[in-house]
This record gives C-alpha cells, structure tokens and sequence, in this order.
C-alpha cells in the first residue's frame, strides 16, 4: 500500500442522507439512465473532515461495475391477477400488479463503457471552502449513450454500480506527478451502489422515490400509508447549491442559477415519474470541467 500524504492522509468522509441511501439500498435502489442524461436521486452528498485549510483540493467521482453481470427483473403476480384478465385487457396498458419482484443473473455484462469521471464544479478549492458546507453533486448525471460528448457519466443498463467518491490533493511542485499515487483518497459507500435501468423495474422504489423526491409533490397521494414502510412525504435537507464561477470559493452562489437547477430537476422528476419517452432531449446540457489530472486511481484498470 501507497504511504498518503498527509494532506489527504487524515480527511474523512461522511454520507449525508444515510438512511435514505439505507431504505433504498434494502429495496434495491435503481437509477434511471436516459440518452439525454439523468440526475441521481438521492443525490450523492457528503460532509467532509480533516482537510488542510489553506491547501487546494479537488473532489471527484466515478462508477465501477460491481460485477461481471447483466440482470433483469423477476416478477410475481400479485394474488387475483390471472394472465387470462391481463390478456383480456384488466390491467390497463399492462401495468400488472406485482407483491414480489426479484433481479436474476441475464448473462454476462455488456461490453465496458467509456470510463469517465465527473469533478465537482468548484474543484480546485480551499480544504477550508469544502469543509464549511455540504459537497453536493447535485449536477451529476447518468447516460446510456455511448456516444456522449456532453461529459455524463456512461453506464450500461441492467447493470450494476458503485460510486467512488475521491478526494484529491493538488500538489504545487512541479514533480507533483511522480507523488500522484500519494495525494488522492478514495471512499467507498456500499448503500450508494445501484442497478441502472431505462424504467424502474420495483414499484417500490418508484413509491419511495415520489415519497422522499422534494420536486415529486404533485405525485404524491394523501394517504402516507401507501407508501414503502409509512415513509411519510416530507421535506429532505436542502441540497447546496454551488455556483460556477471562474472563482469558484469567492463567489457566492447565484440565485438565478439555483432556481434554474430547482426547475431542471423538477422537470426531469416529472418525466421520470410519467415514464415518458426514453430520447427526450433536455434544454440544458453539463460540461465537463476542462482540467485534467494524471493520478491513477485504483481499481478499473483507467486513469484520470
């Protein structure tokens, strides 16, 4: 094992929303891909610790594959819906009920897909900027597309996934790369990892995301006792917005572009919920930051 540097040596890292993640993790959480690219929910946020105040640090994420596997889901019929009142058309446009629903090995994985990373918007910034607030990467998002060149993270569906959250030091001598092994941390959040899917297979987690999605109001229905284990709707800590900025630890969030975020999420919940069409281009599209860094991270064989 690589000795770290000191500068990432000590830094810990708390996932906010645990028992969110938890409830979703019991069910079996899924994440929604589209061509367009989709963000994820829950967002993936965390808390950080042990950071050098006055030293420079980027944070970033990727997805590795969990296994060599391709999936699909298993369903069981809810008692009283035979498959001659399904064929006889009882179940309107063939949304059958379902008490059980289970994921079953399909066969080897897809070929990998592109291995991309995604650097939080204001990386580079202060230890003390990212320790002050909670990291959010609330502009995330999810593709099937490999031909992607809008910079989203590129996932197969029906597979699986582990984010990797990664905390890394930027190192100002100008041999910085022959340390580069020495100044990154990587975190690892079992309850985080997830099935990619282009519609959500478990009702269940349809109804926990209506319940817990702060933009899913309107699909909410008045009796809290329909949803997953009585979670009741309500209101989820406020996600941080961060602003782009070419300063990004000077300046202040701009409320025209948060609203603009709260918008974009909104309809993007609305068309996930209604299981609209699958290519459905989006107004606004994500840019990848434009700084590249050289050290290898482990695991995936790929390098940043």
């Amino acid at each position: 094992p690589v000795k770290k540097n000191p500068k990432v040596a000590n830094v810990s890292v708390q996932l906010e929303m645990k028992a969110l993640w938890d409830e979703f993790n019991q069910l079996g959480t899924e994440m929604i891909v589209t061509k367009a690219g989709r963000r994820m929910f829950p967002t993936f946020q965390v808390k950080i610790f042990g950071m050098d105040p006055m030293a420079d640090y980027m944070l970033l994420m990727d997805f590795v594959p969990v296994d060599d596997k391709r999936y699909r889901q298993r369903r069981c019929r809810a008692a009283g819906g035979s498959s001659r009142a399904a064929a006889e058309g009882a179940f309107p446009s063939r949304r059958y009920a379902f008490h059980s629903s289970s994921w079953l090995v399909a066969g080897k994985a897809d070929p990998a897909t592109p291995g991309r990373v995604h650097y939080h918007p204001d990386s580079p910034a202060k230890g003390a900027q990212w320790m002050k607030q909670i990291v959010s990467f609330d502009k995330l998002k999810l593709t099937n597309n490999l031909l992607d060149d809008n910079g989203h993270i590129i996932l197969n569906s029906m597979h699986r996934y582990q984010p990797r959250f990664h905390v890394v030091y930027v190192d100002p001598r100008k041999d910085s790369e022959k340390y580069a092994e020495e100044n990154f941390k990587t975190f690892v959040f079992e309850e985080t990892r997830f099935t990619a899917v282009t519609a959500y297979q478990n009702h269940r987690i349809t109804q926990l995301k209506i319940a817990s999605n702060p933009f899913a109001k309107g699909f909410r229905d008045c009796d809290p006792e329909d949803w997953p284990r009585n979670h009741r709707p309500g209101p989820l800590p406020l996600m941080s917005a961060f602003a782009r900025s070419r300063n990004p630890v000077s300046s202040p969030a701009h409320q025209n572009g948060t609203e603009k975020d709260a918008a974009e999420s909104r309809r993007e919940f609305e068309r996930e919920a209604g299981g609209t069409a699958l290519h459905q281009a989006e107004a606004a599209h994500q840019q990848l930051m434009s700084r590249v860094l050289s050290p290898a991270l482990p695991g995936g064989g790929g390098g940043l």
